[in-house]
């Protein structure tokens, strides 16, 4: 009975459906060279719901199905070509490496192209103990490791890119014990469980847990595209007294179901405008502008904006933005 199980893969099956005791990990120090919530925002965790659905480590949904790993997010393209680190999040050696493939959003149609490599440009350390991990989506031609070399924690690995399947800029690691996914956040925990009150994870430093977050804001003379939002193109700083139109909009995460993303505007003869806009689903990531046609000149001064994310009632994330009229 038992040579036909292995044979038909059951027992290896069942076995990976139970945590493996958690034994000296070792300690993650911040993988990406960035301010985390500042300018840059873990946007998907690892999926603990064991169905089709996806959770994250708290119960909520920053994740998606069968997700392995934290994904760390810039909030725009521009910010991927400024150039963003990537380190080791702790010591070990290059077991691989991959560079070459081009910084592209995902759609179907790259399927092709990418041929498995969902990774895209990436990096794999070995560790003590069977434990490794992983560093995906880097730019193109800035993986400079090499097989086998030794890496201190904190040492860069490349940069952040958009290679693989990605639709955003972003460093995603996994972290792996012989072979099996261990969420950081909660590795005592039960894999096909959430919301754990275990005070321990990997982490060296303390990582607050963001449910959502605005990614940026800012103003313009129409409604902008979504491609120049993404790309980080869409702000317009030099706004004149005759512009056709005052628009402010908000880049936000993470939203849910019934939240509120609030535009405010205010100018030199107060308020200007002040609009809530209700977000009907649950959306990774969204947009949303609001503004005014003018009629007559803008008053020439300063204009304030504010951008915020509500749930419940309380305030998730703002961004404020500002311009002078001249």
């Amino acid at each position: 009975m038992v040579k036909k199980a292995l044979r038909a893969g059951i027992i290896p099956a069942l076995f990976l459906s139970l945590p493996l005791p958690v034994l000296s990990e070792p300690k993650l120090a911040l993988p990406i060279d960035c301010a985390l919530g500042e300018s840059c925002f873990i946007q998907n965790y690892m999926d603990r719901d064991p169905g089709p659905g996806a959770r994250d480590f708290t119960c909520a949904g920053l994740s998606y199905n069968d997700h392995k790993g934290t994904d760390f997010g810039l909030p725009s393209l521009a910010a991927m070509q400024a150039g963003v680190t990537v380190r080791a999040a702790t010591s070990g050696s290059v077991r691989g490496r991959r560079d070459g493939m081009i910084d592209k959003v995902y759609t179907p149609k790259e399927d092709g192209r990418i041929d498995g490599r969902d990774c895209g440009n990436g990096v794999v350390l070995v560790h003590d103990d069977g434990w490794e991990t992983q560093y995906c989506h880097m730019k193109k031609g800035t993986v400079h490791v090499r097989n086998g070399q030794m890496v201190e924690a904190g040492e860069p690995l490349g940069q952040v890119g958009l290679s693989g399947r990605t639709q955003f800029p972003h460093l995603h690691i996994s972290v792996r014990r012989a072979g099996q996914p261990v969420d950081p956040f909660t590795p005592d925990g039960d894999p096909d469980a959430c919301g754990s009150s275990s005070a321990r994870t990997m982490w060296i430093d303390d990582i607050l847990y963001q449910p959502g977050a605005v990614l940026s804001a800012g103003f313009s003379t129409g409604v902008p595209e979504y491609a120049a939002i993404k790309a980080g193109t869409a702000a317009e700083t030099d706004i004149a007294a005759d512009a056709p139109a005052l628009v402010i909009w908000g880049y936000a995460f993470g939203g849910r179901q019934a939240d509120v993303l609030s535009l405010r505007i205010d100018g030199p003869e107060g308020r200007f405008i002040d609009k809530r806009l209700l977000i009907k689903k649950d959306q990774a990531q969204f947009f949303r502008a609001t503004g005014k046609r003018l009629k007559a000149p803008l008053t020439r001064g300063n204009y304030r904006g504010t951008a915020t994310l509500i749930r419940d009632g309380a305030e998730v994330s703002a961004q404020m933005v500002s311009i002078t009229v001249q």
